[in-house]
């Protein structure tokens, strides 16, 4: 997941911006089965055009949308050769369409709704729960921090390669992928002995 996508909240008085939380995740999962109900081309050009269109609205920078889409291109390009392959141009445009628009669209909900105002609505969300034994405190902090690690996760990846290539080695799998998952462990450690240290989790 882009870092982009994650952490792309811009402040706004857009009615989307108003919208709380809990109703707009709830537009945005309706969205998605529209759009993998409707089928055809057409049909996902016209939703592609509509998440484009909210991309406007709420001024989110073109660049800002541009680079939130970069990681997906891979997605898109092997997606986009195997429909070609198996079942034509149409079917291509539809499902690589809606996967876009769906992307955008999720863009879009970061960049008008706050992280807290999402953990409050997945907690009330998950409130009627609790008699089965769930506790929508933990899950919301655990979805905070999945959030959180995300963007930690591409710096130590970064850094790795970087460090790899300056010793002449970006092309040894062993020199990214050992210390990356030390790093990366060593980061989920620190997190957690945090976390005991709050007396958070010793349940």
């Amino acid at each position: 997941m882009s870092p982009e996508l994650i952490s792309a909240y811009r402040p706004g008085s857009t009615l989307l911006h108003r919208i709380p939380a809990g109703p707009k995740l709830g537009l945005l999962a309706a969205y998605g089965v529209v759009t993998v109900v409707a089928t055809g081309p057409w049909t996902a050009i016209g939703f592609l055009a509509f998440s484009l269109a909210l991309v406007v609205w709420v001024r989110i920078p073109w660049r800002t949308a541009v680079r939130a889409l970069r990681p997906l291109l891979l997605v898109v390009v092997l997606v986009t050769a195997f429909q070609v392959w198996q079942r034509g141009w149409p079917a291509a445009i539809h499902v690589v369409g809606d996967l876009l628009a769906l992307f955008v669209a999720a863009l879009v909900f970061t960049a008008t709704t706050r992280i807290d105002a999402l953990l409050d609505a997945i907690v009330r969300g998950l409130g009627p729960f609790r008699r089965v034994g769930v506790d929508p405190e933990k899950v919301a902090l655990a979805f905070s921090l999945m959030i959180g690690a995300i963007p930690g996760v591409m710096t130590i990846a970064r850094e790795t390669r970087d460090a790899a290539k300056a010793r002449g080695l970006e092309r040894d799998p062993r020199a990214l992928l050992v210390p990356m998952a030390i790093r990366t462990v060593a980061h989920a450690y620190d997190t957690g002995a945090a976390l005991h240290a709050r007396g958070i989790g010793d349940d």
